[in-house]
């Protein structure tokens, strides 16, 4: 079964971020909105995805498009919906762009059945709801599948994806293979970061974009010390009762946090217990075993402190089928560790029933972490350095995909090789015994998320490519990416940067 589903946007004004650009550039966000809206009058923006929570992307997603609400442009954002074997199919490639070990299954006819079952129906779907002149973004490879049916409604789509890998070799050029016949109806692709281009988009325009966050989301907004322990004991991450556990909504109404999470543990973290965390998706890609067998055996004891991974309840994240399987593989390891190290890590799942709830307790967390990590094995971005480093936190992240982007080695944070167990240790413990280090890092990484990451850059990039696409016609069945090229290829016409 596959349905298009609306997901409701609040219209948040541009105005608010003059208290985080300086003059220059607020008054270069001010033109851009009267740019965008020119530019798209009487027409629609519509973002389309799988999920609407559970993800950086989602979150993303739903702040942009509040933003260009606000700005005065119809913006929307529907979800494609389909049963568990066509998430299975897309896991599968999501793994398979990602060179993972676990890849699990093949991308064969029957998979492309599945896969076209629902994009098909989606995209037929969709096309009833389109005009001429609308702009359509389809996000990552569980909707490119819906181009094709999107062809001569006069709409031009644009393919954004969110995913890469910095050295692909087999398995991603056989997904590349999967998904490439679709690309023949789509005017142009995005991605984060220019090495994960694919082979074969030779005169396609191409954009380079990477993500942003929402430094006034639930997630990123200003927290004081007494708001988040209030928040960290109403969730049971903390023992006590805290302060008050308020936040403000992306709509500026103010809330609260009452939902607890589960978390397994030998005893609850104190006020004053030093904690190192790392916030992800249930996801082998993330290695949360890898945090806590570094953890273990080359950090916690050392300096003191304890682990707390956290994740979203699997149930809450429709479109991971894996995630109930990884999370009890990391429950086992921790299950197996000696008395004393259980007692250092502790696993918390939060509810998902509210997300901005979800997301004032994954900010609570992280404020209060003493060092913030992602170890992942690939990253297409790592939207949770971004969120850290904005809160100054000191961070030990993996040397891959977008990480690379954001971490200055020693100078905004601490990089090391994933597969390396002790590197890893060693550096979360240098941050946890040299305080004056991490605070140092810490503020560098804040100003460098200023810089780069936040979201009138991003905004802008969108706004230039869609400009450059409006001078043209939208791209006939014909117009595929044709013969191989490298990345980097001279006749790519990158857009944005």
């Amino acid at each position: 079964m596959t349905a298009l589903t609306s997901v409701a946007l609040a219209a948040l004004p541009t105005e608010r971020f003059r208290a985080v650009l300086d003059d220059a550039a607020y008054e270069d966000l001010l033109e851009l909105r009267e740019r965008a809206r020119r530019l798209l009058a009487g027409r629609a923006l519509w973002c389309v995805s799988s999920t609407a929570t559970g993800g950086g992307v989602a979150e993303m997603l739903r702040s942009l498009l509040a933003y260009t609400r606000g700005a005065g442009v119809d913006s929307r954002w529907v979800v494609l919906e389909a049963e568990g074997a066509f998430f299975d199919v897309t896991k599968r490639l999501h793994n398979w762009l990602h060179e993972s070990p676990a890849a699990g299954g093949a991308l064969d006819a029957a998979a492309r059945r599945t896969y076209e079952a629902v994009t098909e129906a989606g995209g037929r779907r969709l096309a009833e709801l389109v005009q001429p002149g609308d702009v359509v973004l389809l996000h990552d490879p569980q909707t490119l599948g819906m181009a094709p049916q999107l062809r001569g409604r006069g709409v031009h789509v644009i393919w954004r994806s969110h995913i890469g890998v910095d050295d692909p070799g087999a398995r991603a050029a056989a997904a590349w293979a999967f998904l490439r016949p679709y690309l023949r109806d789509v005017d142009a692709c995005v991605f984060s970061r220019e090495r994960f281009v694919w082979d074969g988009l030779e005169g396609m325009p191409v954009a380079i974009v990477p993500p942003s966050i929402d430094v006034f989301s639930p997630k990123n907004q200003e927290m004081s010390p007494e708001t988040v322990r209030g928040i960290l004991c109403a969730a049971g991450i903390v023992e006590g009762r805290g302060g008050p556990a308020a936040f403000e909504r992306e709509d500026g109404t103010p809330a609260r946090v009452d939902r607890r999470a589960t978390v397994v543990r030998e005893r609850p973290l104190r006020e004053d217990d030093r904690y190192v965390t790392q916030v992800s998706r249930w996801d082998r890609l993330k290695d949360p075993i890898g945090v806590l067998e570094g953890f273990v055996s080359h950090a916690g004891e050392t300096a003191d402190a304890h682990l707390l991974l956290v994740g979203p309840d699997v149930a809450g994240v429709s479109d991971d089928p894996e995630g109930q399987a990884v999370l009890a593989e990391v429950v086992e390891a921790r299950r197996a560790l000696p008395r004393p190290a259980r007692s250092r890590v502790h696993l918390a799942t939060l509810p998902m029933d509210d997300p901005e709830e979800n997301a004032a307790t994954v900010n609570a967390i992280q404020r209060h972490a003493a060092v913030v990590v992602q170890k992942s094995l690939a990253e297409g971005f790592g939207l949770t350095v971004t969120e850290a480093a904005w809160k100054a936190r000191p961070i030990v992240a993996s040397g891959v995909g977008g990480i690379q982007d954001q971490v200055v080695d020693r100078v905004t944070g601490l990089l090391v090789d994933p597969t390396d167990l002790a590197a890893f240790g060693h550096a979360v413990s240098r941050l946890l015994l040299d305080r004056a280090l991490a605070r140092r890092l810490g503020e560098a990484a804040r100003e460098r998320v200023r810089e780069r990451f936040l979201e009138p850059r991003h905004l802008r990039q969108w706004v230039d490519l869609i400009e450059r696409l409006a001078t043209t016609s939208p791209a006939p069945a014909s117009a595929a990416a044709s013969a191989a090229r490298p990345p980097g290829a001279a006749d790519r016409r990158p857009a944005g940067g």
